[in-house]
């Protein structure tokens, strides 16, 4: 069973929320629009709306991560650029929201306008989310230190799938860290 001390906040836990739901309504209006699809625009605004209403608390456990969460100079400044992207990012998708539930609540239809800024501010969601990774796996931030490497960072004779064979990770090699992605 999981501690639940070892999640420092709830913000990795909403943020996926934010992102899915956010991402595919963006994808639901241009699918919905394009096909002229009025089901497709309405799982669209619900997902905008739903999507938007988690973004609140996203952004409020972000907050508090920000405040919280142990970092450093360099941690500091990509959480920084992170939380200023998110900012922008909530508040346009917020906007869009407002704008879903003031013109497109039973509409069959939606603009092309509207369709433009929520794929923009999908992209910006992109970026948002680029940005957060980054803090979390290259700054470490939020997350349990690693296991230290011992030897010359070989993994040995186990296995990460179909072959037997030991390999020996170029990137740990190469930046001095021994971690790596499978």
């Amino acid at each position: 069973m999981m501690d639940i001390e070892i999640i420092p906040n709830w913000h990795p836990i909403l943020v996926h929320f934010t992102v899915a739901l956010l991402s595919i309504s963006g994808l639901l209006y241009l699918a919905g629009r394009a096909l002229k699809n009025a089901n497709l625009l309405l799982v669209a605004r619900w997902n905008l709306w739903i999507g938007a209403i988690i973004t609140i608390g996203t952004v409020l456990a972000g907050f508090y991560a920000y405040n919280t969460v142990a970092h450093d100079a360099p941690s500091h400044a990509a959480m920084t650029d992170h939380k200023n992207w998110a900012l922008v990012t909530a508040t346009i998708f917020g906007a869009l929201a407002l704008w879903s539930m003031a013109k497109h609540r039973g509409a069959k239809s939606v603009s092309s306008g509207f369709v433009v800024l929520i794929l923009l501010a999908t992209g910006l969601l992109g970026v948002t989310g680029f940005k957060g990774g980054e803090a979390v796996y290259r700054y470490g931030l939020g997350v349990m230190s690693m296991p230290q490497i011992e030897g010359d960072g070989d993994h040995g004779s186990h296995s990460h799938g179909g072959s037997n064979e030991a390999h020996n990770d170029n990137a740990a090699e190469e930046d001095g860290h021994g971690s790596h992605d499978h």
